[in-house]
């Protein structure tokens, strides 16, 4: 009977661990109904502390999208990007892309302690930034998707890695692409999630070599709209003003839309990370075009990057563990 009972239970859960195979979806451990039983509110918690924070200060949907890629393109989606620094631990916090700029923290920490009221020791940090990121995207306009869960924490973090595997604003698009193809991404994934920019804020930093010296000659970039360059000037002067703040997506700035890729259409487009998807390359230029003309084509290819993104190498199963307080260890490991 032992033996009978354990292939019933084998045979109850195996199709549920299967399930996000079954769908297409190369989910591996992860799947949505992870909590259903163990924290059944989970997905409800999170939604209405991002829901508060964003009704607070729209711009922090970006900040949490943002978060959630930050984490995953460095070690995987592992919240390893929301460890303080501590003993044997030098945060990404304090790396080039995060530092002074990466934001949402305390949202995480507010999202995190009302899951600790309800399943301690139960969701982990990595899911919040994975749920977070979805969440925002719909609260201020964009497509939803089912987001698979079950994802622990790391024991580590990588500064090394923040500095050296996230894309940069100014980096070419082979280096663009590269990066993305280390996390096992594509070129496809590469202009869909470049889509993120429909929303948020840039600081001065970012795009001021496009202004004054774009290839070293002293001149702006030739493809950035002079108008537009010229309004851009004026709040972002050669030297000073590092953070001063300007939309993404000048047009719609706290909406998630397709106008990102229009505004590129159009030499609008805030970044040379963002201009480059038009101007270097046949195939990311018929994507933008493709993605300016069909809001649902973009809204569609971009869940399915969200997905596949937030399952770049998950710790599973007994890997890693569920933190308590997402800024540190649990502390039972030295």
């Amino acid at each position: 009977m032992g033996g009978r009972l354990v292939l019933l239970v084998a045979c109850l859960v195996a199709p549920l661990l299967l399930a996000g195979a079954a769908h297409g979806h190369p989910w591996g451990g992860l799947f949505p109904q992870f909590y259903d039983h163990s924290c059944p509110r989970a997905k409800e918690i999170v939604r209405s502390v991002v829901a508060r924070a964003v009704a607070r200060e729209t711009r922090m949907a970006a900040s949490l999208v943002r978060l959630h890629f930050h984490d995953c393109f460095v070690k995987g989606c592992d919240a390893s990007v929301l460890l303080d620094n501590s003993t044997g631990i030098v945060s990404e916090k304090g790396s080039n892309p995060n530092k002074n700029s990466l934001r949402g923290f305390e949202v995480v920490d507010e999202i995190k302690a009302a899951l600790e009221a309800a399943c301690p020791g139960t969701v982990s940090c990595a899911d919040v930034l994975a749920l977070a990121a979805r969440d925002s995207t719909v609260l201020v306009g964009g497509p939803s998707w089912d987001v698979p869960l079950g994802r622990r924490d790391s024991l580590g973090a990588s500064i090394q890695g923040s500095n050296n595997d996230i894309p940069a604003p100014n980096n070419t698009l082979p280096t663009i692409v590269t990066k993305f193809k280390r996390q096992g991404l594509d070129v496809g994934d590469v202009v869909a999630l470049s889509g993120a920019h429909t929303i948020g804020l840039s600081r001065c930093t970012s795009f001021r070599q496009r202004l004054y010296n774009q290839t070293g000659n002293g001149a702006a970039d030739a493809t950035l709209d002079v108008s537009y360059a010229a309004r851009l000037r004026q709040g972002c002067p050669r030297s000073g003003g590092d953070g001063n703040l300007f939309p993404l997506d000048l047009a719609t700035p706290a909406r998630f839309d397709n106008l990102y890729f229009k505004n590129i259409l159009g030499g609008r487009g805030l970044l040379s990370s963002d201009e480059v998807l038009l101007t270097k390359s046949a195939e990311t230029a018929a994507l933008v075009k493709a993605y300016a003309a069909d809001v649902d084509l973009f809204f569609r290819h971009f869940a399915q990057s969200m997905v596949k993104m937030g399952n770049i190498s998950p710790l599973t199963g007994a890997q890693g563990e569920v933190r308590k307080n997402c800024r540190r260890l649990n502390g039972n490991h030295y």
